[in-house]
Order: C-alpha cells, then sequence, then structure tokens
C-alpha cells in the first residue's frame, strides 16, 4: 500500500522543552532579563553586581593619572550628555571611577561606547548601558588617554594597539578630549614616548610596508611582539602592529608624516591624532592638573577635583 493511500501523514508531537534562552522580543520582555521556567520552576533575576572599586593610588604616577581623569570628567561630562565614549589606557579606569560617582540617576539614561576590550569590561563591569558605534555615530564626548600629547594637541595613541577604534571614536564626539599624567606632556612628539608611532598593518602587507617605512625615515621600525605568547600582537581587530620611530624633524610636522604613513597600501590605521582634541588634562607630581586647550591656552588647576563627582550643566 502507498503511503498516499494510507492518508495524510499527522506531524509528531514532539515533548515541551523549557528553553530560557529561546525567548524573543515579541515575548515583551526583551531587552530585560528574561524570566523563562525551566522544569516548571522559576529562575530568579540575577541582580547587579555593585560596581568594581578601582584600587586607591600607590605611587604619584596613579594620583597624577586618577587628578587628570577626575578633572576632565567633572568639566566635561555633564548631565545633559547622553553618548559618552570610553577610550583606553591606564588612566581610563579613574574616567569610568568618576562617571560611576556622578549616580544611578544621571547615567541610568547614558550609553558608553568603548574602543576597545578593556573599555568594554570597564563599561560592563560598572553596571553602565554598554552600546556601539553602529548605534550611536555621533558622540557627545569622548574621553580617552594618550601615550605623548605635543604643544598643538597633537598626540601618539596605540601602545595598548587600539588607535583604530579610539580614532573612530575620536572623530565621531562632538568634544574629544585626552587625559594623562606628566610624563606624556611634551613639545615635540616623540621625545618622551621612544617605543615610536603605532601603525595597524594587514598582516598580508606587514613585510612591505615595513620597507616601505625603513625608506621614508624609520630604519628601526619593526613588528611589535607579543610578550605571552609566540608571535606578534595581534589586535581586536585581527591586524598586525608596527611600530616606527621617526627622527624629530619629521615628527616636527605630525600631520604631514600621518599623511605619508596612511597613504602606504595595506596600513589600516595610524596612531598619530592630529588637529583632534578639544583639551588635554595632565596630573600632575604637586598634586595640580595642567589643562592644555586647543587654542593654545595652558591652564593650571591647584585643587582640581572633590571626593564626590556632582554633574553640572555647561
Amino acid at each position: 500500500m502507498s503511503l498516499m493511500a494510507a492518508g495524510p501523514l499527522l506531524p509528531r508531537k514532539l515533548p515541551v522543552v523549557h528553553d530560557p534562552w529561546s525567548r524573543t522580543p515579541t515575548d515583551g520582555v526583551y531587552p530585560l532579563p528574561l524570566r523563562a521556567t525551566l522544569a516548571g520552576q522559576s529562575v530568579p533575576h540575577m541582580s547587579q553586581p555593585p560596581p568594581p572599586k578601582v584600587p586607591a593610588p600607590t605611587s604619584s604616577v596613579e594620583g597624577a593619572k586618577r587628578l587628570a581623569a577626575w578633572t576632565a570628567v567633572d568639566r566635561h561630562i555633564h548631565r545633559e550628555h547622553k553618548v559618552i565614549g570610553i577610550g583606553s589606557g591606564s588612566t581610563v579606569p579613574y574616567v569610568v571611577e568618576r562617571i560611576v560617582a556622578q549616580g544611578n540617576e544621571v547615567n541610568k539614561d547614558r550609553v558608553f561606547i568603548p574602543t576597545g576590550f578593556q573599555s568594554k569590561e570597564l563599561i560592563v563591569k560598572s553596571g553602565l548601558l554598554l552600546g556601539d558605534v553602529d548605534q550611536y555615530p555621533v558622540i557627545d564626548v569622548t574621553i580617552d588617554g594618550a601615550d605623548e600629547v605635543d604643544h598643538d594637541l597633537n598626540c601618539i595613541k596605540g601602545g595598548g594597539g587600539c588607535h583604530l577604534r579610539e580614532k573612530v571614536l575620536a572623530e565621531a564626539a562632538d568634544t574629544f578630549v585626552l587625559v594623562a599624567d606628566y610624563r606624556k606632556n611634551s613639545d615635540v612628539l616623540g621625545k618622551n614616548f621612544k617605543q615610536g608611532i603605532p601603525i595597524e598593518v594587514v598582516p598580508f602587507a606587514y613585510t612591505k610596508i615595513l620597507q616601505n617605512l625603513h625608506l621614508i625615515g624609520s630604519p628601526t621600525a619593526e613588528l611589535r611582539m607579543a610578550k605571552a605568547k609566540a608571535g606578534p600582537v595581534v589586535s581586536d581587530n585581527g591586524n598586525f602592529l608596527i611600530d616606527a620611530p621617526f627622527p624629530e624633524e619629521l615628527m616636527k610636522d605630525p600631520y604631514t608624516l600621518l599623511t605619508r604613513i596612511k597613504m602606504l597600501t595595506g596600513v589600516v590605521e595610524v596612531g598619530l591624532f592630529c588637529q583632534m582634541a578639544k583639551a588635554a588634562y595632565f596630573g600632575n607630581q604637586d598634586g595640580s592638573v595642567t589643562i592644555k586647550w586647543h587654542d593654545g591656552r595652558i591652564e593650571k588647576v591647584d585643587k582640581p577635583a572633590s571626593p564626590v563627582a556632582k554633574p553640572t550643566v555647561e
């Protein structure tokens, strides 16, 4: 007897499986925590852990970093700012610490955009709302660290390998602010940061790019090698990093140098940030903060920050 003669096939009834991860936005709970059941038992809500505490500075350098970060947040992260870019580096945990101190009432309506894995972890662990530059291509304020800043607020970034994403968030921001300690304050780039200009490159082209960098003035440019693994450092974007020191006469004109390097085929991004920052905050050993402004002004604040941040309206 054929299958057709036997009548239509009925769907086989499968056992019901309570999958707590199979919920959809139409269930009315997205993007809130899921209220699913598992084997008839309610799944309790996970309470939000308290934000991690940043260790108190144990050296004058760490104290200087915190002073710079706190002062920059107090002056530039105001109540009306809702989309905030968070950079990378050793000063940034103090930036997030100061933002958290502004309170849940102020931060509940804000979105924070990270430049890399480190800043993403800081945002999430601090209980702040994580966003993406795809969702928010225009950012109110981005605060980021720097490896060195010159008298015109040009800076070297990328010691931590995040300068591609850092530059995207810097360009997306209405206001871009740098924070660092006194060691990063310079008149010409390359005087204090001897490692060289960080350059992110596609792996396929790195050998040819190294050869070109040697020819245009950086004979000691080299691939950045990892310290806890065999092989080169790989960026968050899956690319290689080159560190290229250049002589002072070329570093005096960082914009021209940036253009020459960026034009090399295979270069993804260059860790020279030119004509982008509105202000740079440097914490000093004596407890003061030096502020360099984009218009050439230099300001010194002797008592820059109180223990608790108070959001202001500019």
